[in-house]
């Protein structure tokens, strides 16, 4: 049976739902989620087994679903008739096969738009160094992150490569040139294309995501050589980021990265998505800004430290989870409750709040 007709009519309702994911597994009918909830397509025929798989074939084609099923998941993105595109995840579970869509914006939002925090201007001026985007799956990393490159492709002549896995917003060239790179289709792994950038004479270079030690090094090593690098990783704070850096290297290696790192670093944005008062999701960001001081608590391995820095360095444009959900707070965009369940020192921002 033919089940690609039924999948992109379930696809049409994502997108006229304006959903921001759509989940299918065995059992219950398709979910999507809307403004944070997740809501049945109660519509549509309960999942079988079959079907989900039909589902998923129908978008992977010959070489992916080989890919599929020997490693039993696989991440790609989908273009939808040119009508939107998806961040797709297909994955195994109980035997049977389920499906994960997150619904990408085909606009690229600005800085502005996505209510982030203006010091985020400064870091697209740069011409070295490294700019860490980091926070949990599903906190708008891919999201801010565009916003900061094509904000460098609309104001300044730069030669952009981007190194995805896979690819989510599609750029168009204004005064920038932008070479979009995916894993497993243009490369084959993100340390090679790292590798190859050197030689594609590059101004900025944008890693989706750094995995391993040889990723890190060779990103680290692009920052110190002249390019400006944008890169994200799955941690929830700057101090804790420095540290996970670090810590994937040989004990003997760990003070030369230190070195390193606070020679090279820019700054460390960490982003976490808060429910809004009046529906949908709004960003708050912990900004640190690799000044002196940051440089020498690196080099001297005291990321314990930090926090006290960017708690103290407002006027530099740094700020603290803290003060950030507490200003949300204050404009009533966001609950005390919420900003009591985000924060990473409850204490603290009670105590800030009196």
């Amino acid at each position: 049976m033919d089940y690609e007709p039924q999948f992109k009519k379930i696809l049409e309702t994502t997108i006229n739902q304006e959903a921001s994911d759509l989940l299918i597994s065995v059992g219950p009918p398709p979910v999507i989620r809307v403004v944070g909830q997740l809501i049945p397509l109660v519509n549509e025929k309960k999942v079988t087994a079959e079907i989900s798989k039909g589902f998923a074939f129908s978008l992977l084609g010959e070489e992916r679903k080989e890919k599929f099923l020997r490693e039993k998941e696989i991440d790609f993105s989908y273009d939808f008739g040119g009508k939107a595109r998806f961040r797709v995840n297909i994955f195994f579970q109980k035997d049977t096969i389920s499906l994960a869509l997150r619904l990408i914006s085909p606009s690229i939002r600005t800085i502005e738009n996505l209510l982030l925090p203006p010091v985020l201007h400064e870091f697209t001026s740069k011409s070295q160094g490294l700019v860490l985007i980091t926070g949990a799956s599903g906190q708008g990393k891919s999201t801010t992150l565009a916003a900061m490159l094509d904000e460098i492709n609309h104001t300044r002549a730069a030669h952009i490569i981007t190194i995805e896995d896979p690819i989510e917003y599609i750029y168009k060239g204004d005064k920038s040139i932008i070479e979009q790179r995916e894993v497993l289709v243009d490369t084959h792994s993100f340390s090679s294309a790292l590798k190859s950038t050197f030689r594609q004479n590059p101004d900025v270079i944008m890693v989706g995501e750094m995995r391993d030690l040889e990723t890190i090094s060779t990103t680290i090593t692009a920052a110190e050589t002249g390019h400006l690098v944008f890169a994200t990783l799955h941690t929830n704070s700057a101090a804790q980021s420095i540290h996970r850096m670090v810590d994937v290297f040989p004990a003997e290696q760990q003070n030369q990265i230190r070195f390193q790192l606070a020679g090279s670093l820019l700054g460390v944005i960490s982003q976490r998505l808060v429910p809004r008062v009046r529906g949908g999701f709004i960003p708050v960001c912990e900004v640190m800004i690799c000044n002196n001081a940051v440089s020498n608590l690196i080099r001297e391995n005291k990321n314990h430290e930090i926090p006290a820095v960017i708690e103290t360095s407002g006027k530099e444009g740094m700020i603290s989870l803290n003060r950030a959900l507490i200003d949300l707070v204050r404009r009533k965009e966001i609950s005390l409750k919420n900003a009591i369940d985000y924060s990473a020192n409850p204490l603290e921002l009670k105590s800030l709040l009196m």
